[in-house]
């Protein structure tokens, strides 16, 4: 019998008993074709391998992640996963829908079309995820219909504005799931349900949602599970208790590991979702139960059949693997040809033609060069003290939470800079009413100089965060100017600063010369201060208003769990 590939004597890892078994593998036309004690004697291979004594593993499977979080294009971001064997992803391109509605979305799944690593692409149903914030684009329920058309999709990615769910009978949120379960009843959907419990919990369910990928406290995954939701774990989500829970108890069926968001320079220098996998095995987790997370619990997930494990007439992703407690990879195959080799990485296959995206995704700045007077922390308020709200940053999370401190207002500005607070501030950059507001930030966060992003998690408006003026104007206006970025200055000084020309958020760099401007953006930022197991997507994050409990968009300050704007001042003293 006639293959292309006759792999002899590897241990293969066969998902449906979540055992090793010692046999050989015949590939034909891209798929598996036998795997069984029957070698050479029966199939006539184009290639044979002696694979004896390494393990063979499906490519890893990642269905939550975003692929503008680490701020490169598709086709870099496919040879950064081919590397660390992930072979097919679940992308939502929700910030460059952000950014450009529709058009954002389709121009992400055109940019992946040459690209090797699969991506099927999760529509995005948050945008805006909420009416609190200004953005450039917005996905309707029309465009949701177009996406569905398209055959490019196979899901609804997270519902975010889980407050609405549950409040408003009537918005839009609710109307897009009422769509979804009437007309589409197969399609998966996404959930972004942070801290929600009993009854609110079950709400968010009932409404259509049966998944969630946020912080996971052991309360509430024991909650989730219980009421039929299914788990994707990520990294900030494997503490010692949730981990021993899904170690210790039969689970496989009801969660994954996924990435959501990885930095470029912890991609490069760390891995992606190969390294939620070895942490998984470190903390005990079976290697068995621990790859099955990441590749046949998420296919089922997605329905994705045709891949997951290695079987008969599924495709021919998969991995070798000479050590199995470390993941330590040796190659990686797509669709049965070599795609990676450790040994000899520069011969993988041929990466994704370089894509041009349209000429105004280069031009999406519609805003003018700041002054001091952006800067100047008016108020409407007369002479004296007052209590004021103050984000505050805490490492080992992205939520922000609100304390009070007491500044002075003299003659119509509040008197901020020897308060102990810093400065931040937010520009509407689509130029459609130039909205902008302003705060106080304290906590973890930066100590002296300035950070200005257009990288700012959902909305991808200006934000700038600092400690005087001339470092804020400095690190914004240099944004500004290049169309796009992220600027770190002091005392009068760039320190670092990364050009993210598409759209405002994303670098045409490789992978490995984006992680080297990344890693000069949060050591700048940690010599500023900044204390936090990710300041990059600490600070992107504080104008995120589904993010608990209190941020920043062009409306003004967020009480998330309520829903609304709140006032800077709490009250004269």
């Amino acid at each position: 019998m006639q293959a292309d590939l006759l792999l002899l004597q590897p241990n293969v890892y066969n998902s449906y008993f979540k055992q090793w078994t010692q046999n050989n593998v015949a590939i034909k036309d891209g798929k598996f074709l036998y795997i069984g004690p029957r070698g050479e004697e029966t199939f006539k291979a184009e290639q044979v391998i002696n694979a004896s004594g390494l393990h063979m593993i499906p490519g890893f499977v990642d269905i939550h992640l975003h692929i503008e979080s680490t701020m490169v294009t598709p086709g870099s971001f496919s040879q950064g996963l081919l590397r660390n064997g992930v072979t097919t992803i679940v992308p939502e391109p929700h910030e460059m829908a952000n950014v450009f509605g529709l058009d954002g979305v389709l121009e992400m799944i055109k940019a992946s079309q040459s690209c090797i690593v699969d991506m099927f692409y999760a529509i995005p149903s948050s945008v805006p995820a909420t009416s609190l914030e200004t953005t450039g684009g917005s996905i309707e329920i029309e465009d949701m219909d177009a996406l569905l058309a398209t055959g490019d999709v196979i899901c609804l990615g997270e519902i975010m504005n889980y407050v609405d769910i549950i409040k408003d009978p009537e918005c839009k949120t609710n109307r897009i799931l009422k769509h979804m379960r009437e007309r589409y009843p197969e399609l998966v959907i996404e959930g972004h349900v942070p801290k929600l419990l009993d009854l609110d919990l079950a709400r968010v369910i009932y409404a259509g949602v049966n998944s969630d990928h946020t912080h996971q406290t052991l309360e509430g995954l024991k909650a989730r599970i219980g009421a039929g939701m299914f788990i994707e774990i990520q990294e900030k989500s494997m503490t010692s208790e949730v981990m021993d829970y899904l170690i210790q108890h039969d689970v496989s069926e009801h969660f994954c590991f996924v990435t959501d968001d990885v930095m470029a320079d912890s991609f490069r220098d760390r891995g992606h979702l190969n390294q939620i996998v070895r942490k998984a095995i470190r903390m005990g987790m079976a290697p068995e139960k621990a790859i099955y997370a990441a590749t046949f619990s998420p296919t089922r997930r997605m329905r994705l059949f045709d891949r997951g494990a290695i079987a008969p007439g599924k495709i021919a992703d998969f991995q070798l693997i000479s050590d199995l407690s470390e993941l330590k990879l040796e190659s990686v195959y797509k669709n049965g040809s070599e795609a990676y080799s450790a040994s000899k990485p520069s011969s993988a296959l041929p990466s994704a033609e370089a894509y041009r995206f349209p000429e105004h995704y280069y031009r999406s700045l519609q805003l003018s060069e700041l002054t001091e007077a952006d800067f100047l922390a008016a108020v409407n308020a007369e002479d004296g003290s007052y209590r004021c709200r103050v984000m505050t940053v805490e490492d080992g999370s992205t939520f922000t939470k609100e304390t009070q401190v007491e500044l002075v207002a003299a003659g119509g500005r509040l008197q901020w800079e020897n308060s102990g607070c810093g400065m931040i501030a937010t520009f509407e950059r689509y130029g459609k009413h130039g909205g902008k507001a302003f705060g106080f930030i304290t906590g973890d966060t930066i100590k002296k100089g300035a950070v200005a992003t257009t990288y700012s998690h959902d909305n991808h408006n200006l934000l700038v965060v600092g400690h005087n003026v001339q470092d804020m104007l400095l690190a914004a206006n240099t944004v500004i100017k290049q169309q796009g970025g992220f600027c770190v200055a002091l005392n009068g000084e760039v320190m670092a600063n990364m050009h993210l020309p598409v759209g405002g958020i994303l670098t045409e760099e490789p992978l490995d010369e984006a992680a080297e401007s990344v890693k000069q953006l949060r050591e700048a930022m940690e010599e500023l201060g900044y204390n936090h197991y990710n300041p990059i997507m600490s600070i992107a994050t504080h104008s995120l208003p589904v993010s608990p409990y209190l941020k920043i968009t062009d409306h003004g300050l967020i009480d998330v769990n309520k829903g609304k704007v709140v006032p800077l001042i709490v009250e004269k003293i």
